[in-house]
């Protein structure tokens, strides 16, 4: 196969996909026209009225929790790429690893020392 026909492909892919998100997105607007009502409009929390403001703000505690997520699912996306050329590259690639993981670890203590995993 060809650049160009590797780039006419990709195009014609892209064409598909753009021209059906505009079918769809004009079947909905077909199928359901959208009405205006007064009650849409308010945030309702199991149709009870929310007493508390919309853009309410979530104690910090939960920064800790959400970083250390991001840092072990970040290693997920590491690690599969790694096995996959382990083999190929040896002991180099070993090493790499070795280092991402103690920078995770050292992560995973500062927020162990800092209270992040504790149950509050």
């Amino acid at each position: 196969m060809t650049l160009l026909e590797q780039y006419s492909l990709l195009l014609a892919l892209v064409i598909g996909i753009g021209g059906l998100i505009m079918a769809l997105y004009g079947l909905a607007r077909a199928m359901g026209p959208a009405r205006q009502e007064s009650g849409k409009d308010v945030p309702a929390s199991s149709g009870v009225l929310s007493q508390n403001p919309v853009w309410g703000r979530y104690h910090a505690r939960y920064y800790g929790y959400a970083l250390l997520f991001l840092a072990f699912d970040m290693e997920m996306a590491f690690m599969y790429p790694w096995a996959v050329v382990y083999k190929e590259v040896g002991l180099v690639a070993l090493y790499d690893m070795g280092v991402f993981l103690a920078i995770l670890f050292l992560g995973l203590l500062y927020g162990w020392s800092q209270g992040a995993l504790r149950r509050q």
